[in-house]
């Protein structure tokens, strides 16, 4: 598993300053032939690794992850004075008041295609090739090639669907969709097609790679969200997906947090992550996107955290069980907290400066330092009753201008490591075997088998240490969804599904089913002007 991790990380830290392959005029380098390189497994790895590479993007500020997670109600980024007002691009996100110009859209759809292109410009190369080793590296690619169009017409939904790099080389127009069932037909068949022809061993060489399991995993999501993506539901192809995926032999982990440590390579629940590693596959850095702008010595990391995302308040109280006191329920605990979190002896962290995996999905509470002193913060608000010690709360007393420099529950899901930079190590997880359960037990809840559905929930209850239901309703079944599936990417697909995205919460009122898609960035309209803004949208 670490042999495979390392030439992964090694080619990524060669790449990872590299523009994303958006140039149409690229060329295809004729001197890599079958003769100079590809001859062995190895040599192919290491060149199908740059398409991969793309995912490093995915676990930092302002792509894909950031459009999906601050347009939902699980997390914010307020205005803290000076600090991350941005232009209010932000804001427009959360509040629903998404614009075409707004950067973070372009900045998304640039890494997609960023990734599309590459996976293209690859599979040219090895079809070129034309060696008995190619074809099966040719799937892998179509995978992740798969992996992106799904992004892409989740976040986007009338995409140009381009699987020819010559296209983009020539400068052909793309293939417009008319929409996202276009796509979505053709991610299917795709799937179908080369499902079978993908690596059927998990871990070792095939962790961190599109195998088969990941691909199943990422059929499963296709179809659940399949009455959204193309109008028509397909639920009980999601439960046939997640019950092939779970013969693979995945398990829940026992520990929840397992699943999110700084060394989690060895989780037996993940099915397909992006293998970070601090040295030379950088850019994972909610350390630094989350914690206190005081907090460096808490963890004694090298760099100083940005204090930039926070959890909504209703989404936090979402974990509150009043049945258990003090604290939230399920996979959290209030950590970094004070004398009566049981992780303190005498006010004072267990184990000094350790962050222990018990403390749970949030920061929250009275927050030390390494050395077990209180955590200060000398630039606090002079209104905000919780300074100048840093002390997290739930709530924060507005988005703008002035957002509490200590507000909001902070993102504690993967575990921080002591000491450490500005990038994690941790495998960032893009699809476990707890999330492909959930998704099965909401497709089979809405085919009727809620005491399926209801034995499938209950084993994540009973994982978090609370009391199981007796029954399951569609707002138990979305709640268990959003509380174990923090911060993973698809809370915004949950909300959407069980229309709850329109909503109001905190500082965002109700708005209309036209935020389901975000905006056409307006710099890619400019360049492609066959493609159609999104209904709600100026231009459109």
């Amino acid at each position: 598993m670490k042999n495979f991790k390392k030439i992964f990380s090694l080619l990524a830290a060669s790449l990872l300053f590299a523009p994303a392959c958006t140039d149409l005029d690229e060329e295809l380098f004729s001197d890599v032939t079958e003769d100079t390189f590809f001859q062995n497994d190895e040599q192919f790895i290491f060149a199908l690794g740059e398409a991969y590479s793309q995912l490093f993007s995915i676990g930092n500020h302002a792509n894909t992850w950031s459009i999906s997670e601050l347009s939902s109600d699980e997390l914010v980024v307020p205005t803290k004075g000076g600090d991350w007002f941005d232009g209010g691009v932000l804001l427009q996100i959360h509040r629903h008041q998404m614009t075409p110009d707004n950067g973070f859209f372009n900045q998304s759809w640039t890494q997609i295609y960023g990734g599309i292109n590459t996976a293209n410009r690859l599979i040219a190369q090895f079809t070129e090739l034309d060696t008995p080793l190619s074809a099966g590296f040719i799937s892998e690619l179509r995978a992740v090639r798969a992996l992106w169009y799904y992004y892409a017409i989740d976040a986007f939904g009338n995409v140009p669907l381009v699987i020819d790099f010559t296209d983009a080389v020539v400068g052909n127009d793309p293939d417009v969709a008319t929409g996202r069932k276009k796509v979505f037909d053709f991610l299917i068949s795709e799937l179908d097609e080369i499902i079978p022809d993908l690596d059927p061993n998990v871990g070792g060489a095939a962790y961190g790679r599109m195998n088969q399991a990941a691909a199943l995993a990422l059929r499963s999501r296709l179809y659940l969200n399949a009455e959204v993506f193309s109008g028509t539901a397909q639920w009980q192809k999601a439960i046939d997906d997640a019950d092939a995926v779970e013969a693979f032999g995945f398990v829940l982990e026992d520990d929840y947090f397992a699943n999110f440590a700084v060394i989690n390579d060895a989780s037996k629940e993940n099915i397909f992550v992006v293998p970070y590693d601090k040295v030379f596959a950088g850019g994972f850095n909610w350390n630094m996107m989350t914690n206190h702008i005081s907090s460096q010595g808490v963890f004694n990391f090298t760099s100083q955290p940005w204090n930039g995302y926070g959890t909504v308040e209703e989404f936090y109280n979402s974990y509150i069980d009043p049945a258990r006191n003090p604290g939230p329920q399920g996979p959290v605990w209030s950590g970094l907290a004070g004398a009566d979190d049981p992780s303190h002896v005498d006010g004072v962290p267990n184990g000094v400066g350790t962050q222990d995996l018990r403390l749970g999905n949030f920061q929250i509470g009275d927050v030390f330092n390494f050395d077990g002193t209180r955590l200060e913060d000398p630039g606090h608000e002079p209104d905000d009753p919780n300074g100048p010690p840093v002390t997290y709360t739930p709530q924060s007393n507005e988005i703008f201008p002035n957002g509490w420099r200590q507000g909001l529950a902070r993102i504690n899901k993967y575990e921080f490591e002591v000491g450490g930079t500005e990038n994690m190590s941790n495998d960032f997880v893009i699809f476990r075997l707890g999330g492909i359960l959930l998704g099965k037990a909401e497709a089979m809840f809405r085919l009727g088998d809620v005491a399926g559905a209801l034995t499938i929930v209950n084993q994540f209850r009973e994982r978090a240490g609370v009391d199981p239901y007796t029954t399951l309703t569609e707002d138990n079944l979305y709640n268990e969804i959003g509380r174990e599936m923090y911060a993973e990417l698809t809370r915004r697909q949950d909300q959407i599904r069980f229309g709850k995205f329109g909503e109001a919460w905190w500082e965002k009122d109700p708005s209309t089913s036209d935020a389901e898609l975000f905006p056409i960035p307006q710099q890619q309209i400019d360049i492609n002007p066959a493609l159609t803004q999104n209904p709600g949208y100026s231009g459109s």
